[in-house]
């Protein structure tokens, strides 16, 4: 079982709205697929989705480093390999996180695929029958929030994620009218993407917040500042979680010497993809700390991905992975039943790719042999 060819698409997925966060507004969704082709003629697909203010890449820089530098050395490799696989990436560039990810997951679909089982097998099995669905709020007025909130409810949500940071004060107010919209019964999870800055400031945010009963307080401040993430952690009653400030095993390490977190936030882009991401699982579990799969809007191939691990993983105890829920056209056929997501028990990831929407997306293309 060798790979023979790797080739490499740059897409743009088209989004049903703008996603609105703390620090950038998006109208569609830049992409990177990778498809692995083995000399058992065994199809693997991957997906890395870069963001600059999170890993440092940008989708064309890890376009290159997937062309240039890490496909080439990935020729004539055993997909089953992971160790060796992330060493001989590892060997040939620091970091580059997202682009790792994307040729892991591919890895991970083709070995699942030719050994005939689920990705999750390769993991240690499936642990969690299923998984609560949470919808996004991008940032808007708070009436518009608490309106589009009401409406996923009677959708059939009962998890809202909201996402502030943009104004503490004006924060505060679209958490509230979220709250008020929704009702004490409906899951409450606030993710302010580092818009609060420092511990000052968002203890002064989230001490107008004990009342509103959120299950967490994602990231607050700077991703750099665990010392403040520890301070907060200790100041208020509202579980704390990291998301930014987790990238990889240096980071995991610190946020565990430094108690800075309740919870933590593994992204299979931050941390190099599957192989990666299963390693900071069971760091997390082995101190007590749950874990929850985010994304950074992805296809359905690398959310199909981060599904694999978390349904793995006992300490993983939330999911947010519905990037195919946001577009109006998809690669890949990854299905939910709001408000759950159940996995199938097909091979490799469990998925299809519409080779022809591949290619209409696809801005541009490479082959690697």
């Amino acid at each position: 079982m060798k790979i023979t060819k790797i080739e490499l698409f740059a897409i743009e997925l088209p989004l049903k709205d703008p996603f609105i966060i703390s620090y950038a507004t998006y109208d569609n969704m830049p992409s990177l697929i990778v498809k692995v082709t083995l000399d058992n003629g065994v199809v693997g697909y991957g997906e890395g989705v870069a963001d600059e203010h999170v890993t440092g890449e940008s989708m064309y820089g890890a376009y290159a480093i997937i062309e240039k530098v890490l496909a080439p050395k990935l020729i004539g490799e055993n997909p089953l390999n992971m160790e060796r696989i992330h060493a001989i990436m590892d060997a040939e560039i620091l970091q580059a996180p997202t682009a790792k990810a994307a040729l892991d997951i591919a890895c991970y679909d083709a070995a699942g695929k030719s050994l005939g089982i689920p990705v999750y097998h390769l993991l240690g099995g499936r642990y969690h029958e299923k998984f609560k669905l949470a919808h996004v709020l991008s940032i808007l007025s708070p009436e518009e929030m608490a309106q589009e909130a009401k409406e996923q409810v009677a959708a059939g949500f009962t998890a809202i994620k909201i996402k502030v940071g943009k104004d503490p004060k004006m924060d505060v107010k679209r958490i509230l009218a979220v709250r008020e919209a929704v009702g004490p019964t409906i899951d409450l999870r606030v993710d302010v993407n580092q818009g609060w800055r420092n511990s000052a400031t968002a203890l002064q945010a989230l001490a107008q917040l004990e009342e509103a009963q959120l299950d967490w307080i994602e990231q607050p401040i700077v991703a750099n500042d665990l010392d403040g993430m520890a301070e907060i952690k200790q100041k208020i009653n509202i579980p704390v979680m990291v998301d930014e400030g987790l990238i990889g095993i240096p980071e995991m390490r610190a946020i565990i010497q430094k108690q800075a977190a309740h919870k933590i936030n593994i992204k299979l882009m931050k941390c190099g993809g599957i192989y990666r991401a299963n390693q900071l699982a069971i760091m997390a579990g082995m101190e007590h700390i749950e874990a929850q799969v985010g994304s950074m809007v992805e296809s359905s191939v690398a959310s199909a991905a981060g599904y694999h691990v978390a349904f793995s993983k006992r300490n993983i105890t939330s999911i947010e992975l519905t990037g195919p829920l946001k577009f109006s056209k998809d690669i890949g056929n990854l299905t939910y039943d709001v408000p759950y997501i159940q996995l199938n028990e097909r091979a490799g990831l469990g998925i299809d790719i519409d080779e022809n929407v591949l290619q209409e997306l696809t801005i541009q293309s490479t082959i690697i042999e």
